[in-house]
């Protein structure tokens, strides 16, 4: 059985890293759904082990503020913002810098995947219309939106998962992670100004104008007051979180609960841009990664580390385990698998760096990069491993070296 669990987990991984599995018409959320019914029809876990194995304050969290984000969309804030944007008079470089500081704090309050899901589209169809070069931008977007979703407890799904199991204070976590943040953004945008090297215009980017025919992104009308609902309600989260003693997801759901009782945007509208797909997928991980736990696996491996003098309750270890597993197995599943090692006062606020970090290595590390690539293809826009990896590699390189040295400083 051991060994049945082990290839399951085998090909759904593959398949995380292939974008699906070969001859079949899955993408990623389909093999993960797959190998979640594999397990439970082989009975490596029951239905209601599979239930119990998803950790429904962080899914709660993740759906509360993909409403909040909807009601946003539904109101044209991110056209607005996207629009502002482009409109800018100021240098590409310059037009950059504001990319990186906009996504980025937008995805430490609304999650780096519904901010680049919501962006990314409407970006490349702005860089059209000013001829600059679309590639440059949806890296900055990507790489600054997982960089920024770490500044906070609610900014990516694995820093939720993080925050609502070892109990972090959001305050707390703020403090520490804002510094190695900062310093990661102000990297990020001078690594892709420096490799850009003055190739802006749209004509110099081999990358444009691939086969796939363009698509225009749907645009939703700027409504002040709905998109003020939404900013009300987020603010209102945000300082609920930090003075209020109630558990973050209820708190989270009442305001989603409380944008939904809407006379104007129908909750049909409002459910229908909830990224599902997105949280099946993260679903069926969480039931995936569980079955390897419960073969013994997995603990049989820390064991084994430990042995050879890999001890993960040691903060270099850990480091060094967050980023590899991170980019072995993705960020949420590498979370679960370490969390348990993590003994340090500061340990949860290393995995939470670390393994947002380490997703901008490849496209597949993170959820937004994959989310970034599939929507500049959709617009004829090709954004390959190899491509991405001049960007990705050396600011995770660089950022991971900034929280090293941070972290360092601070045990």
């Amino acid at each position: 059985m051991a060994t049945t669990i082990l290839v399951i987990f085998l090909i759904v991984y593959l398949g995380m890293i292939l974008g699906g599995l070969p001859f079949l018409r899955l993408d990623r959320t389909g093999v993960a759904l797959l190998g979640a019914i594999a397990l439970i029809s082989i009975d490596a876990l029951s239905l209601e082990q599979a239930v119990a194995s998803i950790h429904l304050p962080t899914m709660a969290l993740l759906f509360a503020f993909m409403v909040v984000s909807a009601q946003m969309r539904l109101g044209g804030f991110y056209d607005w913002v996207t629009h502002k944007l482009a409109g800018l008079e100021l240098s590409p470089a310059s037009l950059l810098a504001v990319l990186v500081a906009v996504s980025a704090a937008l995805s430490a309050v609304f999650s780096n995947d519904i901010v680049c899901l919501a962006m990314a589209p409407l970006l490349v169809d702005a860089c059209k219309r000013r001829q600059l070069a679309p590639v440059p931008f949806l890296l900055a977007l990507a790489c600054a939106s997982n960089i920024g979703s770490a500044a906070t407890l609610i900014g990516n799904p694995q820093n939720m998962l993080i925050g609502q199991t070892m109990r972090l204070s959001f305050d707390g976590y703020f403090l520490d992670a804002i510094v190695p943040v900062a310093l990661g953004l102000a990297i990020c945008w001078w690594l892709i100004v420096w490799q850009t090297k003055g190739r802006w215009n749209e004509a110099d980017d081999a990358a444009t104008g691939a086969a796939a025919p363009e698509l225009r992104p749907a645009r939703h009308a700027f409504d002040a007051w709905q998109t003020t609902k939404g900013l009300l309600v987020a603010g209102a989260l945000l300082v609920a979180f930090l003075v209020a003693p109630w558990p973050r997801e209820h708190m989270a759901l009442i305001g989603a609960g409380v944008l939904l009782m809407s006379r104007q945007l129908h909750s049909r509208n409002m459910l229908g841009l909830v990224d599902w797909e997105l949280l099946v997928l993260f679903m069926s991980l969480f039931v995936v990664n569980a079955a390897l736990q419960r073969t013994g696996l997995t603990g049989e491996a820390i064991a084994w580390l430990g042995a050879h003098g890999v001890q993960l309750d040691r903060p270099g270890s850990l480091f060094a385990a967050t980023f590899v597993l991170s980019n072995l197995v993705s960020n949420v599943p590498a979370v679960m698998l370490l969390m348990p090692a993590v003994h340090h006062p500061l340990g949860g606020v290393m995995l939470a760096l670390v393994s947002t970090l380490a997703g901008n290595l490849l496209i597949v590390g993170s959820i937004a990069n994959i989310i970034v690539v599939d929507a500049a293809a959709r617009q004829g826009i090709v954004i390959d491993w190899r491509r991405h990896a001049r960007v990705g590699v050396p600011v995770t390189v660089a950022t991971l070296a900034i929280s090293g040295i941070y972290l360092a400083l601070r045990f």
